[in-house]
């Protein structure tokens, strides 16, 4: 019985690794169709403002919709080597740098 329990827990792992590898692949095409529908920078663009102005890993890529002052902006969570979190928000329209945020969670 224990063996199957881990064998079941086990699976279940793996299948959320799987989904979210799955949902990542799909949040990376929604941007680029969402990106290429409104004539803004590209993801790889924005990837590269993002780790000039904050060299580190980037862990998550997300295209946000502003809400106050109309337009997109692609928010990236990057990890330098000293292992701090920060938020870089690059404008999705013209590639400036918009802010930059340590993350302290």
């Amino acid at each position: 019985m224990k063996t199957f329990t881990a064998m079941t827990l086990s699976g279940a792992f793996a299948l959320t690794a799987a989904v979210s590898i799955a949902n990542a692949d799909d949040d990376i095409r929604e941007m680029k169709t969402l990106s290429e529908g409104l004539g803004l920078i590209s993801l790889e663009e924005a990837s590269a403002k993002a780790l000039e102005a904050k060299p580190g890993v980037i862990e998550d890529a997300d295209l946000e919709d502003r809400d106050f002052k109309k337009g997109w902006d692609y928010e990236f969570e990057i990890v330098d080597a000293d292992g701090n979190e920060w938020e870089v928000y690059i404008d999705a329209k013209t590639g400036e740098v918009g802010k930059i945020e340590k993350d302290w969670f």
